[in-house]
């Protein structure tokens, strides 16, 4: 008996020591990725130290740059494709959990996990056969005949820009906000909507005092996931947000992201600073990147505390 408990004993020992292992070298990976970026910026980071994060020049033959436009485009279309596909996702993921029938909740299912499958570059050349011409045509005339009194919405129509690549992006991550968000709203208790219809309340009533109170926090974590690809997404936004050095209230001009100017720059980086700043622009995607999801992380935990305070005494207890 005793020998059999040993046995056991060991075994615990040895998988929890193996999965430590498996954790570790996550953690390690993480840490060989920054140290790389550090070490390979850092001739860069001597030579323009923290002004690069504000500079907003980006010249290569003079070696002299800055990442604030980079930053800004990043952030820019990060943001507008999060106002477009938060919306879209939330409001399809309550459609397919509540309203859609089984055969359409199936199908429709199915082409989102689809939609997330497609690569990158596919969107992008979608977007520079079909949406830059109607961006250009059709979308950004009549943004700017009837929203153009805004900053955002003026300038020449060149159909690529931050607009298109906002809506690229959208496309991109909707996919996400959709499947996490839906199978959170199926998270729900069934005995807390049904205890809502039998006070008298609505659907509607129901489906916003209940389901998304209970399930924001997890609908807030498939938009942070849905934001950290957008973020990084490369290959589709160098395709048509304009590439260029510039920082611009209007939606309608061309830009550049971190991601892209070092994709597209990359190969032509010959000089050792100018390659040095673009691994720096590496390090500098790396920082938002956390930046945001510390932030998201801090929200996620603000709202929980709150949901765990207004809950009674004896539901705590229980």
């Amino acid at each position: 008996m005793a020998s059999s408990e040993n046995r056991k004993d060991w075994g615990d020992i040895v998988f929890q020591r193996t999965v430590m292992a498996l954790s570790c070298v996550i953690l390690a990976l993480a840490f060989l990725i920054f140290a790389m970026l550090l070490h390979a910026s850092w001739p860069s980071i001597q030579k323009f130290g923290p002004a690069f994060l504000w500079t907003t020049t980006w010249d290569p033959v003079f070696e002299n740059f800055g990442a604030l436009p980079f930053i800004y485009g990043t952030l820019v279309s990060s943001f507008v494709a999060l106002l477009i596909a938060v919306p879209i996702g939330v409001g399809t993921a309550l459609y397919l959990a509540e309203y859609a029938p089984i055969w359409i909740r199936n199908t429709v299912s199915m082409l989102v996990d689809l939609l997330a499958a497609i690569p990158s570059v596919v969107y992008g050349l979608w977007a520079v056969f079909e949406l830059v011409p109607q961006m250009r045509n059709v979308v950004q005339p009549f943004l700017g005949k009837t929203l153009g009194f805004l900053p955002f919405f003026q300038g020449p129509n060149y159909g690529v820009g931050f607009l298109s690549a906002s809506v690229v992006l959208a496309v991109m991550i909707v996919p996400f906000i959709i499947s996490v968000s839906r199978e959170v709203i199926l998270s729900v208790p069934t005995i807390y909507k049904e205890a809502a219809y039998a006070l008298g309340a609505t659907r509607w009533e129901a489906m916003r005092s209940i389901i998304l109170s209970y399930g924001k926090t997890g609908i807030v974590g498939a938009v942070i996931l849905a934001l950290g690809r957008a973020i990084g997404e490369t290959m589709a936004v160098t395709m048509i947000i304009g590439n260029n050095v510039k920082i611009s209230a209007s939606l309608f001009s061309p830009g550049y992201t971190l991601a892209s100017v070092i994709a597209n720059e990359f190969t032509e980086a010959t000089g050792k600073i100018y390659q040095s700043a673009l691994i720096e622009i590496g390090l500098v995607l790396l920082f938002v990147s956390i930046f945001v999801n510390v932030l998201a992380r801090m929200l996620i935990w603000s709202m929980e505390r709150k949901q765990f305070s207004r809950q009674p005494q004896a539901m705590r207890a229980a």
